[in-house]
């Protein structure tokens, strides 16, 4: 008879009172998905630096309906608290310091994807769309191309487009942020070359 093993599945209280506890700290790098404390891969010069690039091409366009979120956490559910490399959230005035941003809060999210592509796509994708975030931007930085991904209906979205070097990109959850793909290097970083537009965001749906 095979042995089941019983597993423990932590919410985001119990994650929260980890770190309190100091049994998780800022330096450990981690995130709560579906109950799980997942270790996050280390964050090289490269993925820095395209974090670094959107920030900077993005942050003069919030204005005072919306605001940039990096590499901070936001819960989609009472088992899940990933830590996107980019959040786009709606403006609140205490910039959300009662709590993290939920679903309803996050305009669209982006990961940069040069190690762990299978596990942005694959394992936070379809959470990230279940939760009813409506669009999500992956910049694989392999094939040197950013896929944006909108409709989210149950665990998945149902548009898919890629992006190539010059091509212009669109929100559609935030219009109209937009911006131009070039290409992915060490010293030429994705939106390097681009142009960058914002209005409003969208009234929540």
């Amino acid at each position: 008879m095979a042995m089941q093993i019983a597993r423990w599945q932590f919410t985001v209280d119990d994650y929260h009172r980890m770190q309190a506890a100091g049994i998780l700290t800022e330096d450990d790098r981690v995130e709560l998905i579906d109950g799980e404390v997942r270790r996050m891969s280390p964050i090289g010069p490269l993925h820095a630096a395209i974090v670094k690039r959107l920030n900077t091409l993005l942050m003069p366009h919030m204005g005072t309906l919306m605001l940039i979120s990096l590499q901070d956490p936001i819960q989609l559910n009472d088992v899940s608290e990933p830590e996107p490399d980019i959040a786009i959230l709606r403006y609140d005035a205490s910039y959300y310091a009662q709590h993290h941003p939920t679903p309803e809060a996050v305009l669209f999210v982006t990961e940069v994807a040069d190690t762990l592509l299978d596990y942005d796509r694959d394992e936070k994708l379809p959470r990230y769309a279940e939760a009813g975030i409506r669009e999500a931007w992956i910049v694989d930085v392999e094939a040197e191309i950013v896929v944006q991904y909108t409709q989210a209906i149950e665990h998945r979205y149902l548009t898919r487009r890629e992006y190539r070097r010059g091509d212009s990109i669109t929100s559609v959850a935030a219009p109209t942020i937009t911006s131009r793909s070039p290409t992915f290097s060490d010293d030429e970083c994705p939106t390097a070359s681009g142009d960058l537009t914002s209005r409003a965001p969208d009234s929540p749906r």
